[in-house]
């Protein structure tokens, strides 16, 4: 039996089609469906210069996928539209919970303690899955109209950004971050490059104007100039794609960040008009917003792993993940979190064991007493 999909008929005009194809995204729970021509990014001599210099770091997929970013006629030969969602995962502040003990009367009480922040995006559950999910019905939607379709969330070698800008799902604000005056800064990309051909969408104006909120709330002067971002310094990078040791220079820096950062995106005065997500797949979990750090510690791998379970932290592993953590213990943490750093400075994981023995350092340094004799 053909699907309700296959029956459509496709004797249909683009405008009307992309009018369906914006109701159906609407449907799925996207918050915007702009399309744009598939033509070379505007900043593809930008994007290969900042390669150049290094600025990627050791993220090597974005070298190995540079001819392909530049061009998205080789991603899919004969592509003629992209089509670009977005989809708002913007939870409000969600305060820190403390965790629960007992004390020797068996009485649940709060335990106090250094807790850390890990990104909004990564309160829930994995964007990848619950977009990817929604991209394979569009994909099924527009193959009854006879299209080819790439679809790619965070993952394809396409400069996203810019074909997003090109659409008019945002504008290109100077922390290099896309903005919409809905949705501000808090939001999800995906694109759809297919071979139908829809009517193009207008771009936005610019509207960040004088304001540079985001470059003076870098910790570590990432955004080193308007549009100009150097990865190997941010936040995100160094607590995510940073697979080694963190430079000593910039765990100061750090603060409590475990994973990813805001503070480019708090800073945004456009953000005071976002609302909250209707998707509630991106809701806080306690294990993203309510453990202490010396928590985190105890896990093994196992434990890691299950707790992270579709949430993408789990993609930095236990390993990238505690190194995070002893890293910010080192920066806020206090003489009670010196037992477990002790223990993760004896990690069968060298990486954690280094950043464990330096935040035991900055600990004994920052409180300046005198540590206890071995015997």
């Amino acid at each position: 039996m053909k699907s309700e999909v296959e029956n459509q008929s496709v004797e249909i005009s683009g405008e009307e089609l992309k009018n369906e194809l914006v109701l159906f995204a609407q449907e799925l729970g996207f918050d915007s469906c702009r399309v744009g021509a598939c033509a070379s990014p505007p900043h593809a001599t930008e994007f290969q210069d900042w390669l150049r210099q290094g600025s990627a770091g050791e993220m090597s997929y974005m070298q190995r996928g540079e001819e392909k970013r530049c061009d998205p006629q080789k991603v899919l030969p004969g592509a003629r539209s992209v089509i670009v969602v977005a989809l708002n995962y913007f939870q409000g502040d969600v305060a820190h919970a403390p965790s629960q003990g007992f004390g020797v009367a068996g009485r649940a009480a709060a335990v106090e303690g250094a807790t850390g922040r890990i990104a909004r995006y990564a309160w829930g559950n994995d964007y990848h899955d619950v977009v990817a999910a929604k991209l394979d019905k569009i994909d099924n939607f527009l193959r009854g109209f006879g299209g080819r379709q790439k679809c790619y969330v965070d993952t394809g070698p396409i400069l996203e950004r810019d074909h997003a800008a090109e659409a008019g799902i945002g504008w290109h604000g100077k922390s290099t971050m896309l903005i919409d005056p809905r949705l501000g800064t808090w939001f999800f990309l995906a694109e759809i490059l297919t071979t139908l051909e829809l009517p193009p969408d207008p771009p936005q104006r610019n509207r960040c104007g004088t304001c540079e909120r985001c470059i003076k709330a870098c910790p570590t002067g990432a955004i080193t100039a308007p549009h100009r971002l150097d990865a190997r310094r941010c936040i995100s990078y160094l607590t995510i794609e940073l697979k080694g040791s963190i430079p000593s220079d910039l765990r100061p820096l750090i603060g409590s960040r475990i994973f990813g950062c805001d503070d480019c995106l708090d800073a945004c005065p456009w953000n005071r008009f976002a609302q909250r997500s209707r998707e509630t797949a991106f809701s806080a979990r306690r294990s993203t917003t309510g453990m202490l750090l010396r928590e985190y510690l105890k896990l093994s791998d196992s434990e890691f792993r299950a707790l992270f379970r579709n949430s993408p932290v789990k993609r930095i592993k236990r390993c990238g993940f505690l190194r995070n953590v002893c890293i910010a213990l080192g920066n806020i943490g206090d003489l009670t979190d010196l037992p477990a750093l002790e223990r993760a400075a004896s990690d069968s994981e060298p990486l954690i064991a280094e950043h464990a023995a330096w935040a035991i350092e900055q600990i004994w340094e920052r409180f300046r007493v005198k540590r206890p004799k071995i015997r």
